[in-house]
């Protein structure tokens, strides 16, 4: 294959290494991206249609559902297809628009998680201030610098790969276009990229995580000193569900990401990517209700209203 400094596709190798077994990949994948698209969109649902819900905490849970869709649909799709394609190609532009959006919407995820760790360190640690420091507008403006900070910052790192030379061929070993396996097919100095790249993972994730372990340090302090051992449960079981994803995404995206240098197994990456792309959104909807009495009593109205509908339809 032709050494272009500009090519115009990539080849997505995926599970190729796997050979023909790779389609047995497709079935599993296809039913964890199905529930984690649907469980997302049940959770935002609920959260529109009952006004029970309708507070900072399930406004942000709202916007991280949306977000993990639209994460899992940047690179949940182009793999399902690349399963059953002989032929595995993205085009030049259609690579970075995949990595800005997947980058973009990855980045928003943890600022939201880091917005979800401050309103319930506001409304465990300072319940008397929580309806003035956590009102609407905060809220709105909380989740609006989540969206826009990261689409405003990836901007540069799109142009900046746009103009590499692709001198090592155009075989991407991923199943989408990650940030390594591009900066492996480039001859050009990456050294400052590579630099720029450090600083956003600190920017956005790293910062975040601060934020996040910071204001649960002050909310597992307090609950501790609640004489009340039902209160105690109830804060421990809402804020255990959102710790156990925040150390499930972080973890993940800390070892791909928050690294400098592209020297490394792209074959670990791609099994560690898995977690950020199709198992984080899967068990999303399953961590963060299951353990919510709220919402589960509220699911559980919702259902009985639809029972009801379709009884007197009958």
């Amino acid at each position: 294959m032709a050494n272009l400094s500009q090519p115009s596709e990539f080849v997505l190798l995926g599970f190729s290494s796997l050979g023909e077994l790779q389609v047995l990949l497709y079935g599993p994948f296809l039913m964890l991206y199905l529930l984690a698209f649907v469980g997302n969109i049940l959770i935002i649902v609920t959260v529109i249609a009952d006004t029970h819900l309708q507070t900072p905490m399930y406004f942000f849970l709202g916007n991280f559902s949306l977000l993990e869709i639209l994460v899992t649909m940047t690179a949940m799709p182009r793999m399902l297809s690349d399963l059953l394609a002989p032929r595995k190609v993205i085009s030049f532009s259609g690579c970075l628009a995949q990595f800005y959006f997947y980058f973009s919407l990855g980045s928003a995820c943890f600022l939201i998680l880091a917005d979800m760790a401050l309103d319930r360190f506001v409304a465990i640690c300072r319940p008397l201030h929580y309806g003035t420091v956590m009102s609407w507008a905060v809220c709105v403006r909380l989740a609006g610098a989540a969206w826009a900070a990261p689409f405003l910052a990836m901007v540069p790192t799109v142009l900046s790969r746009a103009r590499l030379n692709y001198c090592h061929g155009n075989i991407i070993n991923h199943f989408f276009c990650d940030n390594t396996p591009l900066l492996q097919l480039s001859c050009s100095d990456t050294s400052l990229l590579e630099f720029w790249d450090f600083v956003m993972a600190l920017a956005f994730v790293l910062s975040s995580f601060l934020v996040t372990l910071i204001s649960y340090g002050y909310i597992v302090t307090t609950v501790l000193r609640m004489p009340s051992a039902s209160s105690r449960q109830k804060a421990f079981s809402t804020c255990g569900s959102h710790l156990t994803l925040v150390f499930i995404g972080y973890g993940s995206t800390i070892f791909l990401y928050v690294r400098q240098g592209k020297a490394h197994s792209v074959d670990i990456n791609k099994v560690v990517a898995l977690v950020t792309s199709v198992l984080t959104p899967f068990l999303n909807p399953f961590i963060l209700t299951l353990r919510n009495d709220t919402f589960k009593a509220v699911l559980r109205g919702q259902v009985q209203r639809l029972r009801g509908l379709h009884k007197a339809l009958q």
